[in-house]
């Protein structure tokens, strides 16, 4: 039976945010996907059971890249770790020249790529639009804790790419010993107009540890959310819960998981306003036997 990379020869298998060995989030990448239908891109995603990437020539000389996403259930228009990714993989190939800035399309706009002389890669996010989630029954039904659970602080709804359900706990001992009703997790995240759970605990100046339970994405947890984590760095930014400064922000997940992951965000600042995002985090090609 053929596999996914006899039928995709430019499907690749990278690793981004590892923290450790098995750590990361893997991620399969068809570099030259013109020509690939939805129903291909989409067998990718259901056969490899990952969060997959396809990357195309774009649609107008504006755009450097194009790239989409799906999983093994749907198309998502935007994916942090996917998107560094194929930048990485880009800049390893000298598609794009190190430095430089290309620019990515994506179904939820344009972003910005960095890639440094030392082959690391960012991407741009844009500011976090906030709302406060005034039912919280259903979350924490869902995530089964009580309110003295909860660290200070509201329940919010936090989107720079796709909306995410910031919940902050009391620390993370109690992040790390959830056991969420998963078979509540897509009626929850509905009727709270949310695509995934972000329950969060601060662990040090600057550092979050978190967890993400998906909608409806294929898979039970995530072991590491690039846009998650920018939600979560912009939404207390904007709230004024993090300082307004340019230092990098940690956010480690994935470690209930067994699979230690560690994502940097950094504001970007136009004087006292948040202009935007940089999501970065260390990728690396993924061993597996059907990859090159």
């Amino acid at each position: 039976m053929s596999t996914a990379a006899d039928r995709h020869p430019e499907l690749h298998h990278v690793v981004v945010f590892a923290d450790g060995p098995g750590g990361g989030n893997p991620a399969p990448i068809v570099l030259d996907a013109d020509g690939m239908t939805e129903a291909e891109m989409r067998g990718v995603a259901d056969e490899t059971g990952l969060e997959s990437g396809f990357a195309f020539h774009p649609d107008t000389p504006d755009d450097d890249i194009a790239v989409r996403f799906w999983v093994p259930r749907h198309e998502m228009e935007m994916c942090g770790h996917v998107t560094l990714g194929t930048l990485w993989l880009l800049a390893q190939r000298g598609v794009f020249e190190t430095p430089s800035s290309p620019r990515i399309a994506t179904r939820s706009g344009r972003v910005l790529g960095r890639i440094a002389a030392d082959g690391s890669v960012q991407i741009s996010q844009p500011p976090a639009v906030l709302t406060r989630v005034e039912n919280v029954g259903p979350v924490l039904r869902a995530l089964r804790i009580g309110e003295d659970e909860l660290a200070d602080g509201p329940i919010l709804n936090s989107s720079t790419s796709r909306v995410k359900t910031l919940i902050p706990l009391r620390d993370a001992s109690v992040l790390d010993g959830l056991h969420p009703d998963l078979d509540l997790m897509e009626s929850t995240c509905d009727a709270v107009g949310s695509t995934g759970l972000y329950p969060y605990a601060v662990t040090g100046d600057r550092e979050f540890s978190a967890r993400q339970f998906p909608r409806s994405s294929g898979y039970a947890e995530d072991p590491a959310t690039g846009i998650a984590a920018t939600a979560l760095v912009g939404g207390l930014a904007s709230t004024g819960a993090l300082p307004l400064d340019e230092r990098d922000v940690t956010v480690r997940q994935g470690v209930a998981m067994g699979r230690p992951s560690r994502i940097t965000v950094r504001l970007d600042l136009d004087g006292t306003d948040i202009a935007g995002l940089w999501l970065g985090g260390p990728v690396s090609h993924a061993p597996h036997p059907d990859g090159p």
